[in-house]
C-alpha cells in the first residue's frame, strides 16, 4: 500500500495517513510536506481527493500551540475595518480568505489576501483587517494560543 500511495497509485484516507505518520514517528504535517519546503508551517499540500471530481483536502498550515486554538468567521464588509492590539509572545494567527479580498495590516505594513488564499503571522505586534473591496468579505481566522 505504502509504494501505491507513493506512487499517486491509491487514495487513502486521513486516517490511514495518520496511522503512517504513527509508525514512522512523525507528524501527519511532515508526512505530507514537501521536502524542499522553505517555511516549515506552510503545507498547502493535497491530503485527499474523493471519488468525485472536485472534493478535496488540501492541509494548509501548521502551528505548535501551547493551551488552545481559536477559530473565528469573520465578515467586514466594504470599508469596514478592524484594528487588534498585539497578543502576548508566542500567539499566531492564521487568515484564509474565502469571498472577497482581504487588507491585513502588520505593523506599518500591508497584506491583500484573495479569495482562495492563506496567511500565517505573529500576532504580537499591531494588526488589523480591512475591506477596501466594494463586495464583503469572509475569512476565516485561527487564533494559535
Amino acid at each position: 500500500m505504502l509504494v501505491a500511495i507513493e506512487a499517486g497509485e491509491k487514495n487513502v484516507s486521513l486516517t490511514t495517513l495518520d496511522r503512517v505518520a504513527e509508525a514512522l514517528d512523525v507528524a501527519f504535517s511532515d508526512l505530507i510536506q514537501a521536502p524542499d519546503a522553505r517555511d516549515p508551517s506552510r503545507i498547502n499540500e493535497l491530503a485527499w481527493a474523493g471519488a468525485i471530481p472536485g472534493s478535496k483536502a488540501v492541509l494548509l498550515a501548521k502551528a505548535n500551540a501551547s493551551r488552545e486554538v481559536e477559530l473565528w468567521e469573520w465578515r467586514l464588509e466594504p470599508g469596514e475595518h478592524y484594528a487588534s492590539e498585539p497578543d502576548n509572545d508566542g500567539w499566531s494567527e492564521q487568515l484564509y480568505v474565502f469571498e472577497g479580498c482581504l487588507t491585513l495590516l502588520l505593523g506599518n505594513e500591508e497584506r491583500r489576501i484573495g479569495a482562495g488564499e492563506f496567511f500565517m503571522f505573529a500576532s504580537n505586534q499591531p494588526h488589523g483587517y480591512r475591506n477596501d473591496g466594494v463586495v464583503a468579505t469572509r475569512f476565516v481566522r485561527n487564533v494559535v494560543i
